[in-house]
């Protein structure tokens, strides 16, 4: 899945949902769920995602939304480090950038 996200130190929850595009009630949910998501929280209780936090959201988006793993299942996939499509989702993710960017330069031609 490409995530259109600008580069920036921290995101709130409301840009990493609409990125993924699922409910920031989702995400609290698998905040409390896999131990990889750990956002900074503020003061006010906002909280604020690191781009690491974003991969390990993306992982998780993988196993349990494309693959379809229960919960159960992508915690041991994470946990016994078998998740070898790391590297090509990593991959993947670069090609369909270069794929985007290739397309809008076309249209503008």
């Amino acid at each position: 899945m490409l995530v259109n996200l600008p580069e920036k130190r921290y995101y709130s929850i409301g840009e990493i949902a609409k990125a993924f595009d699922v409910n920031t009630s989702l995400l609290r949910f698998w905040e409390k769920e896999f131990k990889e998501i750990q956002p900074k929280k503020k003061q006010s209780g906002a909280r604020k995602y690191t781009p690491e936090d974003v991969v390990n959201i993306q992982k998780i988006y993988h196993l349990l939304k494309e693959k379809g793993l229960t919960i159960e299942g992508a915690k041991k996939q994470l946990k016994l480090k078998q998740y070898s499509g790391e590297d090509n989702q990593i991959i993947i993710q670069k090609l369909e950038k270069l794929k985007a960017d290739l397309k809008l330069l076309k249209d503008s031609l």
